[in-house]
């Protein structure tokens, strides 16, 4: 091994992920995963990567020495883990730290939904209060409401926790009921649906979860029905939810992130009835930078001590030395 452990960073990242790395490592940059972007003398010679984004089976086979990949984010989905996994490789990402910012953006984007705030804003600043009068009452409110959680992991137990300070009632879906919570458990999405007129989507991109959030769920929700999406696109029938949005099937929905980011659909765009965000959840220069000292440090800790701080279930190794 040269003087200085080398690691591989492929694409964009968080500058301060590259300041932390330089400290100790030989950091290799190249535009884009891409094998063909590093020769094979170059590729022995890796050891770990840090990525925000895609890391696919081929770059992984590409470098032979490769013992760990530190991923940007909660969601590692760009990140072939099932080809790490099979050779040896670990994964981390970084949960926790943005735990308390995508749920505060998940209540801020239900109040702009329901209250209509965006647009409130936009009346007063196109001079129509002074022009028309008062902007028009919502016809929504969060009093009252019963929200139904899909995904009651840290980031959904952290929404929670929020939604319990303004009144509202909590349910929840995931695969397995919690033991650990005093929240009213349905064992089916579209059961979820049936119960309450607010479904929070923060779920992570499986197979498992692909466009789950369907026609039928929508028919559930009901007219009164609200949708909030922090979690993926992925989840989410796009072209569903714009026909349901349209025709009154459900009141509102709320989202930051889109099916082909950063693509969004021109029927969610022409609607009056959506709030949009561009996937801005845990994008404050705190919780970014607490991100990318978190992939830093998995890198430190494995090489310092054997262990990843952060490693994702998949890949539950430590490092094999000697």
């Amino acid at each position: 091994m040269s003087a200085k452990t080398r690691i591989l960073v492929p694409g964009a990242i968080r500058e301060r992920v590259l300041e932390r790395l330089q400290e100790r490592f030989d950091v290799v940059r190249i535009e884009r995963a891409d094998p063909s972007l590093i020769t094979r003398a170059e590729a022995a010679d890796i050891f770990g990567a840090a990525v925000s984004g895609r890391f696919d089976a081929a770059l992984i086979e590409h470098l032979p020495a490769l013992e760990i990949i530190a991923s940007f984010g909660v969601g590692y989905d760009g990140v072939d883990v099932s080809a790490a996994a099979a050779r040896g490789v670990a994964v981390t990402n970084t949960p926790d730290v943005l735990n308390d910012e995508v749920a505060d953006t998940a209540i801020g984007l239900l109040l702009n939904t329901v209250r209509r705030l965006p647009q409130a804003e936009m009346w007063l600043r196109e001079g129509r209060w002074v022009r028309e009068g008062a902007f028009p009452l919502t016809p929504l409110s969060l009093r009252g409401r019963k929200a139904g959680i899909y995904g009651l992991g840290r980031i959904g137990l952290a929404i929670a926790e929020r939604l319990k300070g303004f009144g509202v009632e909590i349910a929840y879906h995931t695969r397995r009921p919690r033991a650990d919570v005093p929240y009213t458990y349905y064992p089916s999405l579209t059961e979820l649906a049936e119960a309450v007129d607010t479904l929070i989507a923060i779920v992570p991109k499986t197979p498992e979860t692909h466009r789950t959030i369907d026609a039928t769920v929508l028919r559930s929700l009901g007219p009164q029905g609200v949708l909030i999406n922090v979690g993926r696109g992925w989840t989410v029938d796009e072209d569903a939810l714009a026909a349901a949005l349209k025709d009154g099937v459900i009141a509102a929905a709320g989202l930051d992130v889109f099916y082909d980011e950063p693509h969004v659909p021109q029927a969610l765009l022409d609607l009056p009835n959506v709030s949009l965000l561009p996937h801005v959840a845990s994008a404050s220069v705190a919780t970014r930078d607490a991100m990318a000292d978190l992939v830093a440090d998995n890198l430190h800790a494995w090489f310092d001590t054997g262990a990843a701080l952060t490693p994702v279930p998949e890949t539950p190794f430590t490092r094999k030395t000697g």
